[in-house]
């Protein structure tokens, strides 16, 4: 993205085998004042490219980008996947006008969401990152005490402009944006009522980080999922932004959804031998409170699941990646339904405690109940999580924002029909 009103795009200079080619950055879309002071560009890279730099002339223009211009690129071929993949959730720093407030300039006893991508970048070095929702917190720019790092995003009427989409996400995650690719999923925050009129938190995200970019501030609801892969690692990204918006139960957008996993089963189909990570918002399955009552999410995507017509997830679905509850959690059901990891606590305010895992364990969750076979939750703490390659399966761990590993390692098994962790 760039400042530049003209509507110029820059070039990108990248190798495939031994050639060096230059190419012209495709038009998006041109500024829309006064939110949206940009000139929006894309360019369609092939896999096996390697050493991609940002043009040395076009520097000057871009608002923010790695020091060196080089640009991250999959480092995996049609025929691997990635070793290690950073998950994030839940990020934006809480600014609104009744408060309590987080601050968003100390990222030690504030806001860690910087320390915490620094960390994941410098400790951890993704192949690829994930982050699973919710990027822009600061309803009320005006009551930040951080105003003077972050120009133009300083005033109520700023909120979502281009200038606190930079101060909530661009600006904090830039050291991890330079590592890896990185793919995004919608949460709440970015869903189309805050505001509905153009210009809110939707039209940035369809601007800025959707998976189809608009040109036009328009949002929708209820995008058609998309598949992105990553060799042989297939992420379905699944908007459940608006789902079950009052989260309290609601089942009235059920056939909606379940029209988006059927599209997810239909993909998953086409390469049975191969994994799939479902990306969402909201939990489908997860225990936030042991109560009484017992609160799970998310209903209505959980009775959406059972609605399709295999009447649960395709079995090449590993796992579900999701945030929302500002926590870390992962379940397993030991049944051919994939583990819930929840990854809600990398900077966003306020942090939940959770339930305890031994009450967890053997409580009955979904459609059809099944009872939690394995649970790791921790509450209360800020941190992210990492998936890494372990031959043919996956590594579970939670880190805290100095990229040290908390808690336990969790592998997943190797089987489709008793989907668990295993963790030491």
């Amino acid at each position: 993205m760039s400042t530049d009103t003209s509507g110029t795009c820059p070039s990108v200079r990248y190798s495939v085998g031994v050639v060096r080619t230059t190419y012209r950055m495709r038009l998006l879309s041109r500024p829309m004042l006064p939110q949206f002071p940009t000139t929006v560009c894309e360019l369609v890279v092939p896999l096996g490219a390697r050493n991609a730099v940002l043009a040395q002339s076009t520097v000057a223009a871009a608002v923010l980008h790695p020091a060196n211009r080089e640009l991250p690129l999959p480092n995996w071929t049609a025929t691997t996947r990635p070793g290690t993949i950073a998950v994030i959730g839940d990020t934006g720093c809480r600014v609104t006008t009744a408060g309590p407030n987080q601050n968003c300039a100390n990222t030690q006893t504030g806001w860690p969401f910087p320390r915490i991508a620094n960390s994941a970048a410098t400790v951890t070095h993704p192949d690829l990152v994930i982050h699973v929702g919710d990027y822009l917190y600061r309803d009320d720019p005006a009551q930040a005490t951080d105003t003077t790092a972050n120009p133009g995003c300083t005033l109520s009427a700023e909120r979502f402009s281009w200038a606190c989409v930079v101060a909530d996400f661009f600006r904090p995650a830039e050291s991890l944006l330079a590592v890896a690719p990185v793919v995004l999923t919608r949460g709440n925050h970015e869903d189309c009522r805050t505001p509905p009129a153009t210009g809110g938190a939707g039209a940035a995200w369809f601007r800025y980080l959707a998976d189809e970019l608009r040109s036009n501030g328009t949002c929708s609801l209820y995008p058609d999922p998309v598949e992105i892969s990553a060799g042989v690692l297939h992420l379905l990204n699944v908007d459940s932004s608006f789902a079950d918006p009052a989260d309290n139960g609601s089942l009235t957008q059920q056939a909606t959804y379940t029209r988006q996993f059927e599209a997810v089963n239909r993909a998953a189909a086409q390469q049975s031998g191969q994994d799939y990570f479902v990306v969402t918002h909201k939990p489908v399955w997860m225990v936030r409170s042991l109560g009484p009552p017992v609160e799970t999410f998310t209903p209505v995507l959980d009775r959406a699941v059972a609605g399709t017509t295999l009447k649960r997830l395709a079995d090449n679905v590993r796992m579900v990646l999701s945030g929302h509850a500002h926590l870390y959690q992962m379940i397993d059901f030991n049944t051919p339904r994939p583990p819930q990891v929840t990854v809600g606590f990398s900077g966003g305010d306020p942090l939940e405690q959770g339930p305890n895992d031994a009450g967890v364990i053997g409580t009955a969750v979904g459609t059809p109940p099944q009872p939690v076979h394995h649970s790791v939750t921790q509450g209360g703490v800020f941190g992210y999580a990492v998936l890494s390659r372990n031959a043919g399966t996956w590594d579970l761990t939670a880190h805290d924002p100095a990229g040290a590993v908390r808690g336990q390692v969790c592998t997943l098994s190797g089987s489709t029909a008793n989907k668990e962790f295993a963790c030491h």
